[in-house]
């Protein structure tokens, strides 16, 4: 099989699609899935193009979805909604871009929402993206040799250091807990890759972090955000991190592996 393989791209439609044309997806007529490792809208301005995409990928079995922490919090945002509405446009859903992305998905304003909060939260249950696309997202997704996440496996996180760790994936990981899946979509995956966390015999495909974090940090290569800032897949024994944060870059990166 071959999948063609990105990460957080946060609604930015025509980036992705660019993409995948450079890389050949919609010219391979052999059997070929897409997988994105989370993080598929919220950011970007084109949310229903890329619903429409990836909903026409979901029924003809082409793709394959990873939940991200933007998934997340869509959920929890439209779940605990009136907790929010006192100060909707100051919370982290906004900054997020979360909200915008609900708000062009349902057709409705912050003045809309704030005036009929229980029809904004049945319009948002009943898109697409929440009743389709994001059921349809899975923890992780396991080939012979790789194992596509968005963040990292689940891990028991121990620190050793001013913000330094360890991590230990769990004996268990595929079997935990809807939990410890959410927190791990939050994990900087070179991070747990690098101390403790590599899996013997796989390659840890993920996304979340942003790949300048590699480069600079374990490979003393640019910075992280400066000009000299790399932002290309970072690409390890055991580690593909794919974040190429497309809000800031305006750039997508997507990988072809056969297995």
């Amino acid at each position: 099989m071959r999948y063609y393989v990105v990460a957080d791209i946060h609604g930015f439609y025509s980036l992705t699609i660019k993409a995948l044309e450079e890389k050949g997806f919609f010219d391979d007529k052999g059997e070929k899935k897409l997988v994105i490792c989370g993080d598929m809208l919220d950011r970007g301005d084109e949310p229903k193009k890329l619903q429409s995409f990836i909903l026409d990928l979901l029924s003809r079995d082409e793709v394959i979805l990873i939940r991200g922490n933007h998934e997340d919090l869509m959920e929890e945002m439209i779940e605990n909604l009136y907790e929010y509405l006192p100060a909707l446009s100051f919370t982290h859903h906004s900054h997020n871009g979360t909200l915008d992305t609900a708000m062009t998905l349902t057709k409705m304003s912050k003045r809309d929402i704030e005036q009929s909060p229980e029809t904004f939260r049945q319009r948002a249950w009943d898109t697409p993206y929440m009743r389709e696309i994001i059921p349809s997202s899975l923890d992780y997704y396991e080939t012979e040799n790789y194992i596509f996440v968005h963040g990292y496996i689940p891990c028991e996180e121990v620190l050793v250091g001013k913000d330094k760790k360890r991590y230990f994936p769990l004996e268990h990981w595929r079997e935990a807990g809807s939990k410890a899946w959410e927190r791990a979509r939050w994990i900087n995956g070179m991070d747990a890759w690098k101390n403790g966390g590599k899996i013997e015999g796989k390659t840890i495909v993920c996304g979340h972090f942003h790949s300048s974090w590699g480069h600079a940090n374990l490979d003393g290569k640019g910075s992280e955000w400066g000009e000299d800032a790399i932002f290309t897949p970072y690409i390890a024994d055991g580690i593909i991190s794919l974040d190429s944060a497309t809000p800031h870059t305006k750039m997508v990166s997507c990988i072809v592996i056969e297995d």
